[in-house]
């Protein structure tokens, strides 16, 4: 039986691969695996967070909390996050026309992305980069074009090298800092050249900000907000998933130009039936409470991710220091591939070929897991970086 062509348009889900192929190893004779490719925060969320979304659920009143809830979100919740942004990036949002809510920053990218792009108009998005903005380009009948981020630019895209006809056609770019693989923080300049190009070409800007606040050694990871004349152009993608360990709460907010949030509320009523309401009070819980449980979970993130470079480093390989996310993103000595990796030393991590074709070669290693696991991935990367020399 033959599908709609949407099934033909589709790429393979890269991270239902990759953890196929790790519950394969598994399985397999020797030591226990350890996982350094899978972006699965260990770190739980604040705690003040989890018992207001308690409190919540325990609550018998079907239709304030068990009911379907408003489709745009609880008013509470919007007006958290437009605090939030006013206290951390100096932006006034308004909540009623500027913010979305949506179940989850990946349904936020299908929902953007539809909202700015359509049959066989063309988006820019970042190679290497988060693979699933490809599966949205598809979604939209779309033509996704390749915005190189060279390690010798610092993973930082050249906008005026984007050839004249892909300027034409553009709809939306696609920026994504802290860089998901690449573990780089926007340069000064890059935000504000993707706003210019946005104006200029008359497309969409789209900055996700799902690490935002996972930055390291005094950096600051800017909202695109924050740039003159973005509110006209821009959408950003703001997530608690990481900075608040709420990746399987499905919440998380598409925020900016009020025309483009616009399509995306109107997404969220056609296609889902909002987010539960416990959901949505233990976030609002979060964005007004303390935040120092983001520093906190910072600052785990940066003591991992100084041992597992470290560890490298000592073996003898060459690794940037992250500056941002809970990755690396490194390139292994020849000849050690992500296949010998998990065959001979029983470490999995995410081949850079499934970011982009200017991933080949690289791997992306996660320092989101216990601190025993990440110890021991460590070790053995360095003992198999040490039989290479």
């Amino acid at each position: 039986m033959n599908g709609p062509p949407l099934f033909g348009r589709l790429p393979e889900q890269y991270f239902t691969r990759i953890l196929g192929d790790v519950a394969a190893a598994r399985d397999a004779p020797g030591p226990a695996l350890i996982d350094l490719g899978r972006g699965n925060p260990d770190l739980p969320p604040p705690p003040h967070a989890i018992e207001a979304l308690r409190a919540a659920a325990l609550e018998t009143n079907t239709v304030a909390v068990h009911g379907y809830p408003p489709f745009q979100g609880h008013a509470e919740l919007r007006a958290a996050l437009a605090e939030r942004y006013r206290i951390d990036h100096g932006v006034e949002l308004d909540p009623d026309r500027e913010i979305a809510v949506v179940p989850g920053t990946k349904t936020g990218i299908m929902f953007a992305t539809l909202a700015a792009a359509g049959p066989r108009d063309g988006v820019l998005l970042p190679d290497p980069g988060y693979p699933d903005y490809h599966s949205a380009v598809a979604l939209a009948e779309a033509r996704p074009m390749a915005l190189p981020l060279d390690a010798s630019a610092g993973h930082q895209p050249d906008l005026d090298a984007v050839p004249a006809a892909e300027r034409e056609r553009a709809r939306l770019l696609v920026v994504n800092y802290p860089s998901n693989p690449c573990a780089v923080c926007a340069a000064p300049g890059t935000l504000e050249a993707a706003v210019a190009f946005a104006h200029a070409h008359g497309c969409v800007l789209l900055n996700d900000l799902a690490y935002g606040f996972l930055t390291y050694d005094g950096r600051r990871a800017a909202s695109v907000l924050e740039v003159d004349g973005a509110r006209k152009v821009a959408v950003e993608l703001w997530s608690p998933s990481k900075i608040y360990g709420m990746a399987g709460w499905r919440v998380g907010f598409a925020v900016g130009a009020a025309e483009v949030v616009g399509r995306i509320r109107a997404l969220v009523d056609h296609a889902t039936a909002g987010v539960f309401t416990a959901v949505q009070r233990g976030l609002t819980a979060a964005l007004h409470g303390d935040q120092a449980d983001v520093a906190e979970r910072r600052g785990i993130y940066l003591r991992r991710r100084d041992e597992l470079v470290g560890a490298l480093r000592a073996a003898g390989a060459e690794i940037d220091a992250p500056e941002g996310t809970f990755y690396a993103w490194w390139r292994p000595p020849a000849g050690l591939t992500p296949q010998r990796l998990i065959r001979e030393h029983r470490v999995a991590v995410a081949p850079g070929e499934g970011f982009g074709s200017r991933g080949a070669g690289w791997v992306r290693l996660s320092f989101a897991l216990a601190d025993e696991d990440l110890a021991e991935g460590a070790r053995r990367l360095a003992a198999a970086v040490a039989s290479t020399i």
